[in-house]
């Protein structure tokens, strides 16, 4: 296994020990939901869920996709240098042009048409998919909780307000019974006789028992509240971080997508390059042979260089739809780039500097 593919290996168990991690907070999340749909407390459930695990783990992750995608990029770099390599001849192939010009020159164009381009490209393009796929899969499981998460959220945020409400019809029910209170407990003073007194006493026991059970009542809602209230405030805080991360998914995801494309362009390029300048080198050859040989040989040159100019020609035509595209891409892939390059600053710093471990690429 090479080291590419080793570091893909460890990209893939760090993902899924994040995602166990994700788990494992929303299904803290989700219980304390299920304990205060219950009337239990929750304390306990919401202080343990703690979003600092996940955070660090996150930016591990984070920090190891990126440097794989950074690697992919210093491949393609080294693409243009592979395709020199082509055009220039081998170390056999000049030991056998002393001998035989053409010969070496026969050698040099069957290894250039034989040459396995396109599989160069496919394998940069299928590791840059297998990085694209990983990352789908993360930004989907992190779509997943924040949905669950919002929708316990808006469950919670309504069970809140009804318990608001609750309270402050309690609260007004409490300060008008103040007032009947106070009336009852002026008569009663002020009463003499004892039957009088009686009634009195009857009528301020019954509104002081309905006093304390809206006090009770009043204890229970505002507790009810608290409790909401804490799941929300978590709730909120696990729904930002998962929003976050789902937002770090796609620049990595989106950087991935216009350097794949970038490849592909940058191949294209690079490779009709070769086979066109090929192509010229073989028609030249012909075109020599023929001047020194007969009218029949005059007559396939003559056809040759119709053909070559109608291939040239409709090259040019295309050529213009070409440029656009491959400017659009590149100008795609400089967006990509700067916002990869926010967003990753310091792991970039690390790499370019090869500081890992020393802190260098923590200012």
């Amino acid at each position: 296994m090479s080291s590419f593919e080793a570091q893909i290996e460890k990209s893939r168990q760090e993902i899924a020990a994040g995602q166990s991690k994700i788990t494992e907070l929303s299904s803290k999340i989700d219980t304390a939901r299920s304990k205060m749909a219950q009337g239990t407390d929750i304390t306990l459930d919401i202080e343990n869920a703690s979003l600092d695990d996940v955070h660090a783990h996150a930016d591990v992750m984070n920090g190891n996709i990126a440097e794989l995608i950074l690697g992919l990029d210093d491949v393609t770099e080294g693409f243009s240098k592979d395709f020199d390599k082509m055009r220039a001849n081998t170390g056999w192939e000049k030991i056998v042009g002393i001998f035989s010009k053409n010969r070496a020159k026969m050698m040099r164009q069957e290894r250039i048409r034989l040459a396995s381009i396109e599989d160069k490209l496919q394998d940069l393009i299928g590791k840059s998919n297998v990085i694209s796929t990983m990352l789908t899969e993360q930004l989907n499981e992190l779509e997943r909780h924040k949905e669950q998460v919002q929708a316990n959220l808006a469950t919670t945020l309504t069970d809140r307000e009804a318990a608001v409400n609750k309270l402050e019809s309690i609260k007004a029910e409490l300060l008008a019974l103040d007032p009947e209170i106070i009336a009852l407990e002026g008569k009663l003073a002020a009463e003499t006789k004892p039957k009088a007194r009686a009634m009195l006493e009857s009528q301020l026991a019954a509104i002081n028992s309905k006093y304390n059970e809206l006090a009770q009542a009043e204890q229970v809602t505002l507790a009810e509240s608290q409790t909401h209230e804490r799941y929300i405030e978590k709730g909120k805080t696990w729904l930002d971080s998962l929003q976050n991360q789902a937002a770090t998914q796609m620049v990595l995801i989106n950087k991935l997508q216009i350097d794949t494309k970038n490849r592909v362009v940058l191949y294209d390029a690079l490779s009709k390059s070769l086979k066109t300048a090929q192509q010229q080198d073989v028609a030249h050859q012909i075109n020599e042979i023929g001047v020194e040989t007969d009218k029949q040989a005059q007559v396939a040159m003559a056809a040759i260089g119709a053909a070559t100019n109608t291939r040239m020609a409709e090259m040019m035509e295309t050529h213009e739809d070409h440029i656009v595209f491959a400017r659009k891409v590149l100008e795609e892939k400089v967006k990509a780039d700067e916002r990869f390059a926010r967003r990753f600053e310091k792991i970039v710093q690390m790499h370019d500097k090869n500081a890992y471990g020393t802190g260098e690429g923590q200012s």
